[in-house]
């Protein structure tokens, strides 16, 4: 009788099969760092958003009696037509929002009547899309943050 031999050791099927799940796993690690990544960058987006909301809400209240006479009031695209002080501060705020974000525009908006203003200030975060379907990343073009408060 013939003995049988015994192999020790991987086969060449097993050492495969151990390399593409290696791989996959890589991959998706490599995937949930895209993801992480995108989403910081939204994140940092908001909360630039959130400064530079309150920057311009803090030069209204110096300028306060400007401010109430909608001095400051300017849409996306353009530019305030109060005084000097007024046109510098929407001027130097539109500035530093094109500077700091993807298409970065400003909208502010008072109410003389009840020394509200509102602040919104919008920008394109379409890298930050979770879908890449034409829909998503259209609605992700605008994002937008506003605040509300009183002068």
């Amino acid at each position: 009788m013939g003995e049988v031999k015994r192999t020790k050791g991987f086969t060449l099927i097993e050492v495969l099969v151990s390399v593409l799940l290696l791989a996959v796993g890589l991959l998706g690690l490599a995937s949930l760092q895209m993801v992480s990544l995108k989403n910081n960058q939204s994140a940092q987006y908001r909360t630039e958003a959130t400064l530079a909301a309150y920057d311009i809400v803090d030069r209204m209240r110096v300028n306060r009696v400007v401010a109430l006479a909608q001095g400051y009031d300017v849409g996306l695209g353009g530019a305030a037509a109060g005084d000097a002080l007024a046109v510098a501060d929407v001027t130097n705020w539109k500035l530093a929002l094109a500077a700091s974000f993807n298409g970065g525009d400003g909208i502010i908006n008072t109410d003389p009547a009840t020394g509200i203003v509102t602040v919104t200030v919008q920008w394109d975060d379409s890298r930050g899309s979770r879908k890449n379907t034409a829909a998503a990343i259209a609605a992700a073009r605008e994002q937008q943050f506003s605040v509300s408060t009183q002068l």
